[in-house]
């Protein structure tokens, strides 16, 4: 079976781990990553793909985002594709945690938590958690959705104005009895 192709793929892509990942194609489109995003849980950095269990994800990670001036704002949001499992998504994404209002050069606990955090507890399968970044037009432009399942990070993207995303890091769940295999 041949591997679905997308606008502008190109073989070069397949070396991306969040292509390899269907990150890009599930979740977000082709985008050229222009900030530095870190995501840190207990000292443990999230590299994309990396194996996280539950039990290392439960409070919030620090996040520490790039760039070089303060007026510049940033929405960093995190959705699970894959709930509630990856065999049946069927309320992809799920919204895990939003905030808003995030200035350069600082972190997460910088700017506005409008959707609080929510630790992931996969049942069902290998789920990724997706971090994503998005460079707002401006302070206070960014509201919060009214639930969290069947989220949509493209069309709220579209909603706020937010352009293609800066920078985007994921990392791979499953419960903690889990012993990896396949993601269906």
């Amino acid at each position: 079976m041949a591997a679905e192709r997308f606008p502008g793929e190109t073989t070069s892509m397949f070396k991306n781990p969040l292509v390899v990942g269907r990150v890009i194609g599930d979740v977000l489109d082709p985008f050229t990553k222009s900030i530095e995003l870190r995501v840190v849980y207990n000292n443990r950095e999230v590299n994309n793909g990396c194996d996280l269990r539950p039990s290392h994800v439960i409070n919030q990670p620090r996040v520490v985002i790039g760039g070089d001036d303060l007026r510049t704002f940033y929405t960093l949001l995190m959705v699970d594709p894959d709930a509630p499992s990856p065999s049946d998504p069927n309320l992809r994404e799920y919204l895990h945690w939003l905030v808003t209002d995030i200035p350069a050069t600082t972190g997460a606990n910088f700017g506005q938590e409008i959707v609080c955090y929510e630790s992931p507890r996969p049942s069902m399968g290998i789920h990724r958690l997706i971090f994503v970044l998005f460079r707002q037009l401006g302070r206070q432009t960014v509201y919060a959705p009214g639930w969290r399942q069947n989220f949509n990070t493209r069309d709220f993207a579209e909603l706020y104005n937010l352009g293609s995303p800066v920078a985007a890091v994921f990392f791979n769940c499953q419960r903690e009895s889990g012993t990896g295999g396949r993601r269906h």
